[in-house]
C-alpha cells in the first residue's frame, strides 16, 4: 500500500491552486503505472477489466464507498467488463492530492 493510501482527503471547496504538472507528476510516482494523466493535464485516470459484469459492478461499489468515506468522488464510466475512473477536483479545476489519495485507495481495493 503506498503511503498517499494512507492519507484522507482534505475538503476543498476552492481558492487553492491545482497542481502544477511538475507538481501532479511528481505525485505519478506513488501510484501504480496503469494512472495516467489525462491531456489536459487536470485529471488523473486508468480503466478496470473484470470478468464480467458482476465483478465490474462489485468493484464500482466499494469505489464508490470509497468515494463517500472521503468524501471525494471520481467520474465513472461503467461497461460490461471495464470501468474507467477519472479524478479531479472540480472545485479548482484541476488535479489535488486528494484526487492521488482517492487512486491509490482504489489502488489497495484491488491488491485486496
Amino acid at each position: 500500500m503506498s503511503d498517499l493510501a494512507k492519507k484522507h482527503c482534505k475538503p476543498c471547496e476552492g481558492g487553492v491552486a491545482p497542481l502544477t504538472a511538475d507538481q501532479a507528476r511528481a505525485m505519478m510516482k506513488g501510484m501504480a503505472p496503469e494512472w495516467t494523466i489525462d491531456g489536459d493535464g487536470k485529471s488523473i485516470s486508468r480503466t478496470f477489466s473484470f470478468k464480467n459484469y458482476f465483478e465490474t459492478m462489485a468493484f464500482v461499489n466499494a469505489s464508490a464507498w470509497i468515494s463517500h468515506r472521503e468524501d471525494h468522488h471520481p467520474d465513472l464510466e461503467v461497461g460490461y467488463s471495464k470501468c474507467l475512473v477519472r479524478y479531479t477536483t472540480h472545485a479548482i479545476g484541476g488535479l489535488s492530492e486528494n484526487d492521488f489519495i482517492c487512486a491509490a485507495k482504489i489502488d489497495a481495493l484491488m491488491s485486496i
